[in-house]
């Protein structure tokens, strides 16, 4: 009687789990969505060849990942609103919520690392002692389908890796 009992409440409850339908990856804020055809809200801080303020906090920002995130706009359909400012200041609009995401040159080793997100590095650079440098950028934590989609643009780009 409880075999058979198990045997019937199985499929019922595999039924209701397949209806769930659960996207993966997943934004619980919405953020690939919200971009999508809208607008890609930028926490620029300067840091050259990769990002730079070469007019000031008012002009446009210019660099290499200043060309890659207008690309990756153009591709979802998003405008960019640029926000210049410091890495600690953009990090914390960023946990906040009032950015979508932050570049300024950030490598792998970023003491943010645990507060945002950081893409898989999309080019490798050497420093100044000749040691590799991971380059990534900084999104929302837990923006996966963002960070995915961000991430499959990025590696399709011809930098050095």
């Amino acid at each position: 009687m409880r075999v058979t009992r198990h045997l019937l409440v199985a499929p019922v409850l595999l039924l209701g789990l397949a209806g769930c339908a659960i996207d993966i990856p997943a934004d619980p804020d919405g953020t690939l969505d919200r971009v999508t055809g809208g607008t890609l809200r930028v926490g620029v801080s300067p840091n050259p060849p990769w990002t730079d303020l070469p007019d000031g906090a008012e002009g446009k920002p210019a660099g290499t990942e200043v060309e890659l995130v207008e690309e990756f706009a153009a591709a979802v359909e998003a405008e960019v609103v640029w926000v210049p400012g410091g890495e600690e200041d953009l990090v914390g609009q960023l946990e906040d919520g009032a950015l979508d995401l932050v570049v300024g040159g950030l490598t792998a080793t970023s003491p943010w690392s645990d507060k945002v997100a950081l893409t898989y590095r999309y080019a490798v650079t050497e420093d100044e002692h000749g040691e590799e440098e991971l380059r990534v950028m900084a999104a929302p934590m837990g923006e996966n389908a963002f960070l995915t989609e961000l991430e499959a643009f990025l590696l399709d780009q011809e930098l050095p890796r």
